[in-house]
């Protein structure tokens, strides 16, 4: 657990250090725990920059609302003027000191570790994402570092209301994790060895905590909803899409149509390259994962043991499809960002490919990946949102 922590204390001042110590001015989180602590849920926004929804003569913040519940201590102190961006590094420490630890409970060598470890920061998007902290990119960070502590217990004591309450945390910060679940449910169910009875998935004395936890959530998310929309239900996302230029005015975000879109992005769409400096110009729309992060393809060789094995791989299935059906595809982003939603699932799948050896190939995807995610921090540092 001691490298676990300087793992994640490396990882934190990395992510400082390439930020710039930039203060992100797409702050609505922090526009959000204020409005926390003056006793309402609507925003003052100080400009159209600052992406909240018009709604019955009030702005608000459709993004899950946890990493304003986290900034809530720093609102205190500095008011509008605390640091999103200082959360995001702070989340992508702890994400990756989980990230180590949970290598360490599947028995991978340090060596592989410290690889894996590393990819998983600058070889996908979570550095890019951290070093900038904007309102949608803090949220990712979250999602991920939640996650990594849900999996880290579901892979250790398995305390079914602690696994509840990451996993709350994590579909706080990013809806989508909620389709996680089912597999931390049943993997809560499983034996020593990870054998899945089927007639063990039934519910038990021990699952109240687990679903104690979850209903206080919902009930506190349905509040929630009823003080900003008048319902218990979330419309915050499909009203959006009825306004955005980029939608439509009626339907659902969600749609079979996008998937063509999608695919294409995740997996086809490449940079341009020029004759002039800096050669490589990534698209503001993104660049497929192809090209960014191909060092996931290594979870494709996840093996044993086979119950691990299948059950990530179900959640990051699960995660990737509401992304692989909206209408948009993150955009104003470096690489695929909500790829982030179900990499931390593709890289349990990694360490349990990884466990043996070190081949000479997975070190060439890794090496790729990490080198292409640090040139689009410096491609956004220096051409994007420059920091002088």
């Amino acid at each position: 657990m001691r490298r676990a922590l300087y793992a994640g204390l490396a990882a934190f001042i990395t992510i400082v250090v390439v930020s710039h110590f930039r203060s992100s001015p797409y702050n609505n989180y922090v526009l959000l725990a204020d409005a926390f602590l003056h006793g309402h849920v609507w925003v003052t926004v100080p400009g159209n920059y600052i992406d909240a929804l018009a709604y019955n003569g009030r702005n608000y913040v459709i993004e899950a609302p946890m990493p304003a519940m986290l900034l809530l201590p720093a609102v205190v102190v500095f008011g509008l003027h605390a640091n999103q961006t200082l959360l995001a590094a702070v989340l992508g420490g702890v994400a990756i000191g989980a990230a180590w630890a949970i290598c360490e409970r599947l028995a991978v060598p340090a060596r592989q570790t410290l690889w894996l470890c590393v990819v998983l920061l600058a070889g996908t998007d979570l550095l890019w994402c951290a070093m900038l902290g904007d309102v949608w990119f803090v949220a990712h960070v979250s999602a991920v570092c939640f996650t990594l502590l849900a999996i880290l217990e579901v892979l250790g004591p398995r305390r079914g209301w602690l696994v509840a309450l990451w996993a709350t945390c994590a579909f706080e910060s990013r809806f989508t994790m909620i389709l996680a679940l089912p597999v931390y449910y049943a993997l809560l169910h499983a034996g020593p060895d990870w054998r899945v009875d089927l007639r063990a998935l039934l519910p038990r004395k021990s699952d109240i905590m687990f679903f104690g936890v979850l209903a206080v959530a919902g009930a506190l998310w349905s509040a929630y909803n009823d003080a900003r929309w008048g319902t218990w239900s979330d419309i915050g996302y499909v009203t959006w899409y009825h306004q955005d230029a980029a939608g439509s005015p009626f339907g659902s975000p969600f749609a079979l149509r996008y998937l063509p879109y999608e695919l294409h992005s995740f997996l086809v769409l490449a940079p341009a390259f020029s004759r002039i400096f800096p050669y490589i110009v990534p698209s503001i729309a993104g660049v497929a994962l192809t090209w960014t992060s191909p060092a996931l393809i290594i979870a494709a060789w996840a093996r044993t043991p086979r119950v691990l094995a299948v059950s990530f791989a179900l959640a990051a299935a699960f995660t990737a499809l509401p992304n692989l059906l909206y209408y948009v595809n993150g955009f104003a982003q470096y690489g695929m960002r909500h790829a982030l939603d179900f990499i931390p699932f593709l890289f349990v799948l990694m360490a349990l490919a990884m466990r043996e050896e070190l081949k000479a190939w997975v070190k060439v995807l890794i090496a790729y990946s990490t080198l292409a995610g640090l040139y689009g921090c410096y491609y956004w540092n220096a051409f994007v949102r420059p920091t002088y």
